[in-house]
């Protein structure tokens, strides 16, 4: 493990370590089905009713932007998976009504973590609109007609090239700062400054199997999305309950065990190990 500048101590893992989150994320499903599957029926919910929502409305463009860009709000969405999986670990069995309101996420930091996420969204989304603009002169109303364009039209293939590109950069930063970010902020008396440096840190730290992580979380996001969002049921409560796992796996120390140094008027930060 190393620890940098008064930050938490960051271990450095093996290749199959996400294997083992997903296996453990799996087992602590099995030990509170009933809740966590309830938490992935109601983002199975909000799924449908927004994708059908701007489907009928003829908004097909936007059907796109948000599934492909709910990796970067889905972390906040996981609050409550991560609640539950920090009272599973415990020995406790989570509750939905715990999991719904996490007493731990109402603070300061995880709005300002919030906001960073819908500003990165955001910025996406314009980006993405913009490359959707310069491959067309015309505006696909229906989303099926948007999916024939981008599937069947050498301007649909470079437009996928260049949105996967570029928001394939926007989502490697975005990752970077929020993989281990939001489980640590509702887990620690910490900042949230504090929380992204050791987030990106972690992923220096371990290349290997935190991009091995990334493309297993996008895949089974991408699987779900496939199967009209049916299979959310089940994926998103055991990424969410994995992603538990991750940061614990990857930050040491037990809950509340660490805080930031306080620096007294004229002085200096503490030395660390």
């Amino acid at each position: 493990m190393q620890s940098t500048g008064g930050l938490p101590d960051v271990n450095t893992i093996g290749a199959a370590a996400p294997f083992r989150w997903l296996s453990g994320g799996w087992s602590d499903l099995g030990k509170a089905p009933l809740p966590n599957l309830a938490y992935g029926f109601a983002m199975f919910l909000v799924s449908v009713s927004l994708v059908s929502a701007l489907v009928v409305s003829n908004l097909a463009f936007w059907v796109w932007a948000l599934i492909c860009g709910f990796v970067f709000l889905a972390p906040m969405l996981a609050m409550g998976l991560y609640e539950a999986g920090r009272q599973i670990e415990q020995g406790d069995r989570p509750r939905l009504a715990d999991m719904v309101l996490v007493k731990s996420a109402f603070r300061q930091d995880l709005a300002y973590l919030g906001m960073a996420l819908l500003f990165i969204f955001m910025m996406w989304a314009s980006i993405a609109q913009i490359t959707y603009g310069l491959s067309t002169h015309r505006l696909h109303k229906t989303f099926w007609e948007f999916v024939t364009f981008a599937l069947e039209t050498a301007e649909g293939h470079s437009m996928i090239t260049a949105g996967t590109v570029l928001g394939g950069m926007i989502a490697l930063v975005a990752y970077c700062l929020v993989v281990l970010s939001a489980p640590m902020l509702l887990d620690r008396n910490t900042n949230v400054f504090v929380a992204m440096a050791t987030s990106v840190r972690a992923v220096t730290r371990n290349p290997a199997p935190m991009a091995l992580w990334a493309v297993m979380i996008v895949g089974l996001l991408l699987f779900t999305a496939l199967t009209g969002f049916f299979a959310m049921i089940v994926v998103f409560p055991w990424l969410g309950l994995a992603s538990w796992r991750a940061y614990r796996d990857l930050v040491a120390g037990s809950r509340g065990g660490w805080e930031p140094p306080v620096l007294k008027p004229g002085g200096s930060a503490p030395a660390t190990e």
